[in-house]
């Protein structure tokens, strides 16, 4: 879709894509890698097109709900395959079960959601991520503190592997 919709944005030098990520697009979680996989794509080319795009006067923007009160967890969307390995019950056997007895009371409202990209598609300068829901907001929070914890306490090693300041002229 995007390929079809930019030569005409670029002509027009003005444009929104919104790609639809998700909190999953923000950190994975037991039982949901493959899903998670495919919205970190989605967040990844998300940014690259912001760059690319910006310039243009087109803006790309990776929308991040999350739990929604929606299907998205009953049988007629989440394909579980009916085989459990015991190994994994406290991890992705867990996420199964938190899985059905959320379904159908999770705390985002798609009406609000739905308002909420409407309203957004004409905002100038919109952000490269808009993450949507409280869990959201939250896990946002978490992963950037995550990060920056691992950067305080690995540092050392991770510029560790430049060159050193007296070959990097060479």
């Amino acid at each position: 879709m995007t390929r079809a919709v930019l030569p005409h944005m670029r002509r027009q030098r003005s444009g929104r894509i919104l790609n639809l990520s998700s909190v999953g697009g923000l950190r994975s979680a037991a039982g949901f890698g493959v899903y998670c996989s495919t919205k970190f794509a989605v967040e990844g080319l998300t940014e690259a097109l912001a760059a690319e795009l910006a310039p243009l006067g087109i803006f790309a923007t990776a929308v991040e709900p999350g739990y929604f009160r929606t299907d998205f967890l009953d049988a007629t969307s989440l394909s579980v395959s009916p085989a459990a390995i015991a190994d994994y019950q406290a991890t992705a056997g867990a996420v199964r079960t938190h899985a059905a007895q959320i379904s159908h009371n999770q705390p985002g409202d798609p009406q609000r959601l739905a308002k909420v990209l409407i309203d957004f598609v004409d905002v100038p300068n919109p952000p490269v991520r808009l993450p949507l829901g409280s869990d959201t907001a939250a896990a946002t929070e978490a992963v950037a503190a995550a990060h920056l914890a691992v950067l305080k306490d690995w540092r050392a090693v991770a510029v560790s592997t430049d060159f050193p300041k007296e070959d990097a002229a060479a």
